[in-house]
C-alpha cells in the first residue's frame, strides 16, 4: 500500500507567531493567521527603514517559513506567491541599503579577510572581550537569549549552499557541516549544545522562544544568512558569510568560554564555547583553503561576492555589538522586553 499523501496543513507545531511591529510585519502576521494575502499600502516597502524593527521582523517571519514555520500556520504558505512578492521587495530594499553602506568595502578576498586574521592589540571594541572581563550573568543571559535565534538552527542556513557548489568546495563544505551537526551524534549537534547552554542559564531552550525579545540589530544578523542562503545568485556571498563566521569564531569563543566560567554559568554553558574554540580553528583553515579556494577556482567571477558577504557580516555584527554596548552602558536591557533576573 502506498504511503498516505502529506497533509496540506502544518504537520508539527512550530514556534509561536508574534505580533507585528509596524505595517509590514503586521500585514505578514495577519496574512499568516488568516490564510489571506498580506495587505499594505503602495510604497510602504520603499519608505521602510531597512534596518528598522518593522522590515526586519517581517523578513524574519517570512524566512522562518523555510525553516520550521509557525504553530497553526499552513506549511503551504512557504511558497505563497503574494508573500514571496512582498519578501522580494523587502530583500531588494535591504540589499540596496547594504550595498550603499559597503560601497567602499574591499572587493577582493585577501583585502576583506586580512583584518580578521590577526587578533587586534586593542580589544576595547570587542564585545566578547567585554563579557570575558567585566560581563555580568544577566548580560550573558541576554546575549544567549538573542543568539538563540541563530544557534538553535546553527549551520542550517549554510547548508543551502551545498547543492550550488562542486568538487573541492562542496566536499570541504560538507565536511565542516558534518562537524556542525554532531558528526553523526545527536547529542553533539551544535544546536543541541546551545540548548544545553540555555538550560544552564535558566533560559527557555524552545526553538524561536525569544523572537519577541529580539531587536532589529539581532534580527538583521539572522536575516542576512537566510537572504544569502535562499538565493543561488548569492552563493558567493553565503560562502563569504560562512568564512567570516568561522575565521572570527575561535578567539571570540575562547573569551566567551572564560566569561561563562568566571560568572559560574554552568558546565554546559562553558562547554558550548569551548567546543567551538578548537573546532572552528580547524574549520577556518579548511574554509579558506578549500571552500573559498575551491569555489573561486571553479567560478573566479564570484570573488567580489565572497568579499561582499564577509563585509556585510562584519557590518551587521558591529551594529549588534554597538546596540548591546549602548544598552548595557546605560544599565538597560538590550532586549525589547527584559528577562527576569533568575
Amino acid at each position: 500500500m502506498p504511503p498516505p499523501a502529506p497533509s496540506a496543513t502544518a504537520t508539527a507545531a512550530g514556534p509561536r507567531l508574534v505580533e507585528g511591529r509596524g505595517e509590514l510585519s503586521g500585514s505578514v502576521t495577519q496574512a499568516l493567521r488568516s490564510g489571506q494575502a498580506p495587505v499594505y499600502a503602495p510604497g510602504t516597502v520603499l519608505k521602510a527603514d531597512p534596518w528598522g524593527e518593522d522590515l526586519q521582523l517581517a523578513l524574519y517571519l517570512l524566512y522562518e517559513l523555510h525553516y520550521r514555520g509557525f504553530d497553526d500556520v499552513d506549511d503551504t504558505r512557504e511558497w505563497d506567491p503574494d508573500l514571496l512578492r512582498l519578501r522580494a521587495a523587502m530583500e531588494a530594499r535591504l540589499l540596496h541599503a547594504l550595498r550603499t553602506e559597503l560601497s567602499e568595502a574591499p572587493r577582493s578576498v585577501e583585502e576583506a579577510f586580512a583584518p580578521l586574521l590577526l587578533e587586534p592589540v586593542d580589544l576595547s571594541d570587542s564585545l566578547s572581550h567585554r563579557l570575558e572581563t567585566e560581563g555580568e550573568l544577566w548580560q550573558l543571559r541576554e546575549y544567549a537569549a538573542l543568539r538563540s535565534l541563530y544557534h538553535l538552527k546553527e549551520a542550517d542556513p549554510h547548508v543551502w549552499v551545498i547543492p550550488r557548489l562542486s568538487g573541492r568546495a562542496k566536499a570541504a563544505m560538507v565536511a565542516i557541516e558534518y562537524d556542525e551537526f554532531g558528526a553523526g551524534r545527536a547529542d553533539r549537534i551544535h544546536a543541541r549544545l546551545f540548548a544545553d547552554l540555555m538550560r544552564d542559564l535558566a533560559l527557555d531552550p524552545a526553538y524561536g522562544h525569544y523572537l519577541d525579545h529580539a531587536p532589529a540589530p539581532l534580527l538583521a544578523t539572522v536575516n542576512l544568512m537566510s537572504l544569502f542562503g535562499l538565493h543561488r545568485a548569492s552563493r558567493g556571498a553565503l560562502v563569504g558569510h560562512f568564512a567570516c563566521v568561522e575565521v572570527t569564531s575561535s578567539p571570540g569563543s575562547r573569551r566567551l568560554a572564560k566569561a561563562m566560567r568566571r560568572c559560574g554559568a554552568g558546565p554546559a554553558a562553558e562547554h558550548f564555547y569551548a567546543e567551538h574554540v578548537e573546532a572552528d580553528a580547524v574549520h577556518e583553515q579548511v574554509v579558506r583553503r578549500d571552500v573559498i579556494g575551491g569555489l573561486l577556482a571553479d567560478e573566479p567571477d564570484l570573488e567580489a561576492d565572497v568579499a561582499f558577504g564577509c563585509a556585510a557580516t562584519v557590518l551587521l555584527e558591529d551594529r549588534l555589538a554597538d546596540h548591546l554596548r549602548e544598552a548595557w552602558d546605560g544599565g538597560r536591557s538590550a532586549l525589547r522586553a527584559p528577562l527576569d533576573r533568575a
